[in-house]
């Protein structure tokens, strides 16, 4: 998955949707996932990548909001 400006969604991003920021827990499309978030219990949805968020919860996106943007990626 991409956010809206292009840029490839990827593990371990901080993003932010509305007023809250999130973390990028999996990525589906990439085969990564977090400890938390192992395959196991989401590699069935088969696209996109899912995000933890305070206020949201867990989300998963196959196509990103419209006001989802990336702040800053993880140390790799």
């Amino acid at each position: 998955m991409k956010y809206p400006d292009g840029q490839d969604v990827r593990l371990g991003d901080k993003v932010k949707l509305c007023d809250d920021v999130g973390i990028v827990v999996c990525s589906i499309d990439t085969g990564e996932y977090s400890a938390d978030h192992p395959e196991a219990a989401w590699g069935y949805l088969k696209k996109g990548v899912m995000i933890s968020f305070p206020k949201h919860g867990l989300i998963h996106y196959e196509e990103p909001e419209a006001d989802l943007q990336l702040i800053s990626r993880s140390c790799p």
